[in-house]
């Protein structure tokens, strides 16, 4: 039997993950994809209790949103419940990225930066840099001034999440493993090692996040001289994909796609694979990010915000 406790952390959490207020009709269907079936009436009941906690809102008649109190208590979810949240998150946000390569159209995954207007020259400098460099995930980024998300007085970023090429590829009969975030050694602009990795699937932060917070990056330096520490991530396919996966690759380059950094079975660089299935190593979509925290602009993030039009993004920067 699921425990409670899991049922209000699981409305908590797509609460946040959805930004906008959220009724129980809708909650119930998003709490069914998770595996929790409850009725619209229950969804009530539990909602209730959290607005009694503080950890809810409800927004005239469009719904709940979460209060502060309610973001906090969802991130100190108990880490137990919180294993494989990173990496469920992102097989969902893969699921509902539709690209089409052949057409350039579809949603594709994206991150949100919020940057304050003062500093917002400042970080799409930065971010011009990462792109003009290639180690980007995509060719441009976009911005995002109107959504209830960006405060005022703020900018959005919309940059392309990798997650998207899992969305193609299992679109296209591919089944795609996250294996691993980490960050990668450059020298002399050719890949020589992974520095740090961690397992997505036992993982209850982002990796990449974790590596940039710590200060574990180079970026700038890279895109000076070529030689730095970047961040990467690694997928597996299975070994016999190999022809469909390169076509597939070479189509989304064609729109403006930059992987992989690397393709191969068995030992790729200093990591040792399993030789019956394909790894991808690609460049993240962080890298900018990351290098805005070099130059010391501190900016909030949120990995895997959702999905939009390929339209909307392509070629705007």
């Amino acid at each position: 039997m699921i425990k409670t406790e899991h049922k209000y952390i699981e409305i908590l959490r797509i609460l946040k993950d959805h930004q906008e207020p959220m009724g129980a009709k809708r909650l119930s269907e998003l709490l069914a994809e998770r595996g929790y079936v409850m009725t619209d009436r229950a969804v009530q009941y539990y909602l209730r209790y959290l607005d009694t906690r503080g950890f809810t809102e409800k927004v005239g008649n469009q719904g709940r949103i979460l209060t502060s109190t309610g973001i906090a208590e969802t991130d100190r979810a108990l880490v137990e419940d919180r294993i494989g949240f990173v990496i469920s998150k992102l097989e969902r946000l893969a699921f509902r990225s539709t690209f089409n390569p052949d057409t350039s159209t579809g949603d594709v995954a994206y991150n949100l930066t919020i940057v304050p207007n003062e500093k917002l020259d400042a970080v799409t400098s930065v971010f011009d840099r990462v792109r003009d460099a290639g180690c980007s995930f995509f060719h441009s980024y976009a911005l995002l001034d109107r959504d209830t998300r960006v405060p005022a007085d703020h900018t959005g970023i919309l940059t392309v999440c990798s997650i998207t090429m899992d969305g193609v590829f299992q679109h296209n009969g591919i089944p795609v493993k996250m294996a691993y975030g980490g960050t990668i050694r450059i020298e002399n602009n050719k890949p020589i090692e992974f520095v740090d990795l961690i397992g997505y699937q036992g993982s209850t932060v982002d990796p990449l996040q974790l590596f940039i917070n710590s200060g574990l990056t180079s970026i700038g330096p890279f895109i000076s001289d070529g030689s730095g520490v970047l961040l990467a991530n690694i997928r597996q396919i299975p070994g016999s994909s190999w022809d469909r996966a390169s076509d597939l690759i070479t189509r989304m380059q064609g729109c403006g796609f930059r992987f992989p950094l690397m393709m191969g079975r068995g030992q790729i660089f200093n990591l040792v694979t399993d030789p019956g299935r394909i790894s991808l190593v690609s460049y993240s979509g962080m890298n900018s990010i990351g290098y805005a925290a070099e130059e010391g602009l501190k900016l909030s993030t949120e990995i895997g915000a959702g999905t939009i039009s390929f339209s909307r993004i392509e070629n705007k920067n």
